[in-house]
């Protein structure tokens, strides 16, 4: 949610940020508009309540109450009547009014684009900052996560096409044990580098959407109850983030590193028939969220400890990746600057995402007024939220499968996994 005061001071950041995102800047001069109408009607207001307490004080002054008051009676009367009309209207504009359209523009604009993001329209646009590791060279041609999977008879997407459709799988035997490894290992490292881990409700209520950022009018993926109102998490960061709403913390506590391992529930349309098949893009899938909640003056810097995180299990599981900072035109609504971290799948000769790593500022934070004070006597500060994940449970096991196949079809299990899997190759059954 923007915040209406940086609004008032500086409409041309936010207009620089929405051409640097690719969008029509002209919102800001609607919100300029209405705020404007808002801020004359509380002095309209002000005023005409001035003007009757002075009539109201004339007739307590006045040696004959009765004729002064039978006099100003009317315009009292006609102050009054225009008192209410202006008070309706200040608080039908007002910006933290759940129905004011002054309000509506500030939920529905993206967070400020940070100046350190790079500039650029899509994804070709995205910048490399480092990458880790080198590609495999095979002796022969390497397969795909579902051919290898279901030769292996770990991965079974033809009957969970009759469970449930589309974009669904199956896991079995070492399949299911090797998805539960990496999980159980991003949880422990998690835990090692000081994130306290959290349990979720996958189930949550609008307001909990709201606050984190989910249902803004670009966004029609979630699965819901709408008759119970509640949503399926799309990602462990919504109630991870909304944890601590309408909190204020004492500075001291801060930082706060949560870790939550979790469903997630999409409505993945995918891309004119991109990622039909395998895990890449699934309706339901499982990863290990990280989310930090910072000082203000610290959130950038936890940003780059957050991409380490996540980075550090790839580089312990030895699976080549690269890190982009993600341009202007890339970044998701919450977003003041991003970092995707793409891992190597041979299959495809390609980078593919497996997580992304975001400082969304004070943006969701307003919404769900998660605050903090300096010291006890201070004024209440919204703090910065970030979130990454650490890392996508699927997309690893696609990872491990392509990059740790071997000829005769078997794979062998990372050394970090090999205590949690309970063996060190998948084999073909006998």
């Amino acid at each position: 949610m923007l915040d209406i005061t940086l609004c008032r001071r500086d409409p041309d950041r936010i207009r620089r940020s929405a051409i640097r995102r690719g969008s029509d800047p002209s919102f800001v001069d609607e919100i300029l508009r209405l705020d404007e109408r808002y801020r004359l009607a509380l002095t309209d207001l002000e005023t005409k309540k001035a003007e009757k307490n002075r009539l109201s004080a004339e007739i307590a002054k006045a040696s004959d109450r009765a004729a002064t008051a039978a006099k100003l009676r009317p315009q009292i009367a006609a102050l009054d009547g225009e008192i209410s009309a202006l008070d309706e209207t200040a608080k039908s504009l007002a910006p933290d009014s759940p129905e004011s359209p002054l309000r509506e523009l500030l939920v529905q604009s993206p967070n400020i684009v940070d100046e350190s993001t790079p500039d650029g329209a899509e994804a070709a646009d995205n910048v490399t900052i480092r990458s880790w590791g080198t590609p495999r060279t095979f002796a022969f041609a390497p397969q795909s996560h579902w051919e290898i999977g279901e030769r292996l008879g770990i991965l079974d997407f033809e009957r969970a096409a009759k469970l449930s459709g589309s974009r669904f799988a199956v896991l079995r035997g070492l399949g299911a044990r090797l998805s539960r490894a990496i999980a159980q290992f991003f949880l422990d490292r998690a835990a090692e580098r000081g994130y306290i881990e959290i349990a979720p409700p996958y189930l949550v209520t609008q307001q909990t959407m709201w606050r984190t950022g989910q249902l803004t009018k670009f966004s029609d993926a979630m699965f819901a109850d709408t008759e119970a109102g509640l949503y399926l998490i799309p990602t462990a960061e919504v109630p991870l983030t909304a944890l601590h709403g309408d909190e204020i913390f004492d500075g001291g506590a801060l930082p706060l590193r949560y870790a939550a391992y979790s469903p997630c529930f999409r409505k993945e349309a995918g891309a004119a028939g991109k990622d039909t098949r395998g895990l890449i893009r699934q309706h339901q899938f499982e990863k290990v969220e990280l989310v930090r909640i910072e000082r203000p003056e610290d959130s950038f810097a936890a940003l780059e400890t957050l991409t380490a995180d996540a980075g550090a299990l790839l580089e312990e599981l030895g699976l080549p990746y690269r890190v982009l900072s993600l341009c202007a035109g890339d970044l998701g609504f919450n977003a003041a600057k991003t970092y995707d971290l793409e891992v190597w799948l041979p299959s495809g000769n390609e980078y593919r995402e497996i997580s992304s790593c975001s400082n969304c500022t004070d943006f969701q934070a307003r919404r769900a007024q998660i605050r903090f004070r300096r010291d006890s006597k201070a004024k209440p500060e919204l703090v910065h939220t970030l979130n990454g994940s650490g890392l996508a449970v699927g997309r690893t096991l696609v990872a491990v499968l392509e990059n740790y196949q071997q000829e005769d079809g078997s794979v062998i299990v990372p050394e970090a996994l090999r205590g949690y899997v309970g063996t060190e190759r998948i084999a073909r059954p006998e």
